[in-house]
């Protein structure tokens, strides 16, 4: 499963460097239109607060585990 993970990592990545370095004004528009509704759908989840680590509370282990 992480190793599908990067690979469509890897994709994505090539995917907006070839858009970058093509001048691919479209393609670039479309994919941060994207992200900014992901991005806006996490806020409204209230999934994403300003406070480190997004509020979650540390487990701390025993030392020696």
């Amino acid at each position: 499963a992480i190793l599908e993970m990067l690979a469509r990592f890897s994709e994505d990545l090539a995917s907006l460097q070839r858009a970058i370095r093509w001048g691919d004004g479209e393609k670039l528009f479309d994919l941060f239109t994207r992200t900014r509704a992901v991005r806006r759908s996490i806020i409204e989840a209230g999934q994403d607060i300003d406070v480190p680590d997004f509020g979650r509370q540390a487990v701390e282990h025993p030392k020696g585990s």
